[in-house]
């Protein structure tokens, strides 16, 4: 049987020229399904970022490093502010590389996530470039918990708990 071949991503799907002898209805119907499977052939890109989740009961403000193309190498930013309960995008795109770092401030009860990796923030929202010499550049020197996204992650998501949470089923 001779037929016409439409690649779909990885799907194939075979159009038999008899469909078309079988008149102009046929040949519609057969050009539909031909753009129809050249519709759905054209796919957008897969999603890939970094979330932060809060899965406490407050209010938290995130901060989170990164290597970056800049000739510092690093760049830190913040803040964003998570309500309890809910997720936020961090990083837009394809995670660029293995490591992020992450500080974070309960807003409602206070304490933090931290870390000992050292890194430059401002007190409202902030992009910086380079880790070193933080006091002298008018930054805080802040430590970051380091996140290990694993070898050719494109996406990953941080769940931050509430103390004794961390572990427990839900």
């Amino acid at each position: 049987m001779r037929g016409t071949t439409v690649e779909t991503g990885s799907e194939f799907s075979v159009v038999s020229d008899r469909i078309a002898k079988r008149g102009c209805a046929a040949r519609r119907a057969a050009s539909g399904l031909l753009l129809l499977l050249a519709l759905v052939s054209v796919s957008t890109p897969a999603r890939a970022d970094l979330r932060l989740c809060n899965t406490t009961t407050g209010r938290i403000g995130v901060a989170l490093g990164y290597k970056d193309a800049s000739p510092t190498g690093w760049a830190t930013e913040g803040w964003w502010n998570i309500a309890a309960q809910t997720c936020e995008t961090v990083y837009k795109g394809a995670l660029s590389g293995r490591f992020y770092y992450v500080h974070a401030i309960d807003y409602d009860r206070g304490g933090e996530w931290a870390g000992q990796s050292f890194m430059c923030t401002g007190d409202k929202s902030f992009t910086i470039k380079g880790v070193d010499d933080c006091p002298k550049r008018g930054f805080n020197r802040t430590g970051f918990f380091e996140v290990d996204t694993g070898e050719n992650a494109k996406d990953w998501t941080i769940r931050l708990t509430d103390p004794g949470e961390a572990g427990k089923a839900k």
